[in-house]
């Protein structure tokens, strides 16, 4: 019987939102899942596909940005914006492994442009993870 994977509470802070989700999986598992059509749309919206530092993507709704920084099995950053007329803020995806059979995802979002609810980005974060986590299975 596998265990329960163990969800920590999101935090947000003037600066940002943090999203954190271990998922009874090994990071293996996880980071290939990311790597899917179903994983990059999940974090970025449908249409669009984790890439290479420098690619830039869009999704069907208008959400756009560059992948900053891509380090396999560790980290993606990318800019992430609303709309082409929204301003950019930064998206931090961490991935590790607490022991062989557990991955944590950590999503970090700062750079918030006023009036940006962080309330939205938690839950817009933390259905990203449940999405993640359930094509682990």
């Amino acid at each position: 019987m596998s265990e329960q994977p163990k969800n920590e509470a999101p935090e947000s802070s003037p600066d940002g939102v943090v999203v954190t989700r271990t998922i009874a999986q090994p990071l293996s598992r996880v980071w290939g899942v990311l790597m899917t059509k179903e994983g990059s749309e999940a974090l970025l919206g449908r249409g669009a596909m984790l890439g290479e530092k420098g690619q830039a993507w869009k999704a069907a709704d208008g959400r756009s940005g560059v992948i900053r920084s891509f380090h396999p099995r560790e980290q993606v950053r990318f800019w992430w914006r609303k709309n082409d007329d929204a301003p950019a803020s930064l998206v931090d995806l961490r991935v590790a492994a607490p022991d062989e059979g557990h991955t944590e995802l950590t999503v970090t979002h700062t750079r918030l442009a006023e009036g940006v609810d962080p309330a939205y980005l938690q839950g817009r974060w933390e259905a990203a993870l449940e999405r993640i986590e359930s094509d682990c299975f």
